[in-house]
């Protein structure tokens, strides 16, 4: 896990911006704490920060292979390395001069071309110069979980793990220029759609794509993972459950790889995904750590349970309480880490919690991943509560959608009329759903009325005409809301305190056995994940295996009642932003949700997390302190 940087140049002076990228790789040193390196020739200069796990001693990079022919940049883990090395060597005669999972990525390139990336299983992002055809090949993981930016100019492109350092290296005009559309899809979405950033010069590599580029060339994208949800009929259930639970035992196993120096933990919610990984890892780890957080107010807080869950399991337990005053003061720390705005509460907590492992351990395990593959979300649910408006004709559904109109807000019913009305292409966008065109348009003054959230759904629901609603939902968030808003915050927050998280849920072999299952043995009346339920009813704790999930809920509903009102309001009258904030309008929001009975909570937070945004990336006001990366007491 580290972070990596990289310029190829359009006119062949990359050695006089060596000095440059050398520099803004400091913006990501929380990324790759143990050490750096700089490499360039006439047309490429690249530079990698190193959070060593693998191969401590060796494996540094820039990594050269093949005599030099080769220079190698790599944020992430391959965790099948070990089996393509050996295959490597066996097919092909390839010889290695580390033991680590880079070599294997470049030689596995060198042999294979392209097609290497197919076989790469775990979470990646790099960027290989071949000196001798001049082409720099680069690709991302088939999930997304390890990030890219990149951004063109008349210079040539640039790559990054972070955006941060390409602002480093941008123009002014590159630096300070807002997409607007980007804006207005954060408003609605709570995060930025891929392959957009909030800057209008900085997109990012999409997930499941490789790329080549040459020097004075656009850069040529090709996606080699279309994750196809490929259900079949499932005769005998119970030898699909035992294929899930193979699955990811197998993943599990493959992700605890690390040198025997390091030591690797597991983050323990008080839900069934990070359960089963904990217990499954501690089949190779007796003595793993677990990290749980939450918040002192009842009902906002998974500790007891957690607790509950790592005597269960035994293993030991670290658990960490989070305050509102905590919250505020690192907010802004927050956002500088996250590069663009994510509106999601559950940030805080995570930061938090990766800090306190982070004194202990220095990769993680956690569950991300397991809803979208499994069918975790309540919503995926929808579709079976409103099977019976599928029969009724189209007017018969406008018309239902008509009278939801008529009741009063918060009346039973309005909401199901409302829904039942209109198509899943117009009804489901995410997980999390913020604010109205009709919401926006009074407190957007950057409003587009032609801009729209089907603009990000649409072609992916074009993809799936033959897939059941409830898959299809499934299949919009593994491009929108996983990549967006939950690996965002995962890479971010960990990589904060240089932590490594690992997510065995987001494996190739498990997405494998996942995309099979039928929707009927995903989601019943009664419950989601169903068969992932019953695969692990062996590994989890019986008081987990039905428990709803509760993720990390975030008390801001309360809190910006009482505690973080003077805040939130100071930060929207010193905002200067005016051009993507209607102030008077987020002030009159903020007191509306003081005064009740309406929550506007998560609406307030999203406008307070763009202010900070803009406050550091565009005004320069706000300079948050950037501590030193965190070591741990033991490794």
């Amino acid at each position: 896990m580290c972070g990596l940087i990289g310029f190829l140049s359009a006119a062949g002076d990359a050695a006089s911006s060596a000095p440059g990228v050398e520099a803004a790789l400091r913006d990501m040193r929380h990324r790759g704490p143990d050490e750096g390196g700089v490499w360039h020739d006439a047309d490429l200069a690249i530079g990698f920060r190193r959070l060593a796990l693998i191969d401590l001693d060796h494996s540094h990079q820039p990594l050269p292979w093949l005599g030099g022919r080769y220079q190698l940049i790599f944020n992430g883990e391959i965790y099948n390395y070990l089996e393509l090395r050996d295959r490597l060597t066996r097919d092909f005669g390839a010889t290695f001069e580390t033991e680590g999972d880079g070599e294997a990525i470049v030689a596995g390139y060198h042999y294979l071309g392209a097609k290497i990336v197919r076989e790469l299983r775990g979470m990646f992002a790099f960027l290989i110069w071949d000196s001798e055809e001049r082409v720099l090949f680069g690709a991302r993981d088939w999930f997304g979980i390890k990030p890219l930016y990149t951004m063109s100019d008349e210079r040539g492109t640039f790559f990054a793990s972070e955006k941060k350092s390409l602002l480093d290296l941008a123009t002014p005009n590159e630096k300070h220029t807002v997409d607007l559309t980007a804006v207005q899809h954060y408003l609605t979405l709570q995060y930025v759609p891929e392959p957009a950033s909030m800057h209008a010069a900085v997109r990012r590599v999409e997930s499941g794509t490789h790329f080549t580029l040459r020097p004075g060339e656009p850069l040529r994208a090709h996606r080699y993972f279309h994750p196809d949800f490929a259900v079949r009929p499932v005769p005998e259930p119970d030898k699909l459950y035992r294929r899930i639970a193979e699955a990811l035992e197998d993943s599990v196993a493959k992700h605890m790889r690390a040198d025997p120096d390091v030591t690797v933990g597991s983050f323990l919610s008080g839900g069934i995904d990070s359960t089963a990984v904990a217990a499954l890892a501690k089949r190779h780890k007796p003595d793993l750590l677990t990290f749980t957080t939450g918040f002192e107010r009842e009902g906002y807080s998974e500790i007891d349970v957690a607790a509950e869950s790592a005597a269960a399991i035994g293993v030991e337990h670290v658990t960490k309480v989070v305050t509102a005053e905590e919250m505020m003061s690192t907010l802004p720390l927050i956002v500088w880490y996250l590069d663009d705005p994510v509106a999601d509460p559950a940030l805080v907590p995570l930061y938090f919690i990766a800090r306190e492992a982070r004194k202990r351990v220095k990769a993680v395990l956690s569950g991300e991943g397991a809803d979208e593959l499994f069918g975790g979300y309540t919503i995926y649910r929808e579709p079976i509560s409103l099977r019976g408006f599928d029969h009724l004709p189209a007017v018969a559904r406008r018309g239902l959608g008509r009278l939801s109109t008529r009741i009063p807000e918060g009346r039973r019913g309005k909401d199901l009329l409302r829904r039942g009305a209109i198509g899943i292409e117009e009804r489901y966008y995410g997980n999390a759903r913020i604010f109205r065109p009709d919401e926006m348009q009074g407190l957007f003054p950057g409003y587009d009325a032609s801009v729209s959230y089907m603009d990000v759904t649409g072609p992916l629901y074009d993809r799936t005409t033959h897939l059941d609603d409830s898959t299809r939902m499934q299949y919009v968030d593994l491009f929108t809301w996983l990549r967006g808003d939950i690996l965002v915050k995962a890479d971010k927050m960990t990589m904060a305190n240089s932590l490594e998280l690992r997510v065995p849920f987001l494996d190739t072999e498990v997405f494998d056995v996942a995309s099979s299952i039928p929707t009927d043995l995903k989601l019943t009346k009664e419950t989601t994940k169903y068969a992932l339920r019953r695969a692990l009813e062996l590994v989890v704790p019986a008081h987990v295996i039905n428990r709803p999930k509760l993720g990390f809920p975030v008390p801001i509903r309360h809190w910006l009642k009482d505690v973080m009102y003077e805040w939130a309001r100071a930060i929207i009258t010193e905002s200067q932003a005016d051009e993507l904030v209607d102030r008077e309008a987020a002030l009159r929001l903020l007191d509306a949700h003081r005064a009740g009975p309406h929550d506007y909570s998560r609406k307030i937070w999203t406008l307070l997390v763009l202010l900070i945004w803009h406050g550091i990336f565009v005004e320069e006001r706000i300079h948050p302190e950037i501590p030193e990366p965190v070591y741990p007491v033991r490794q």
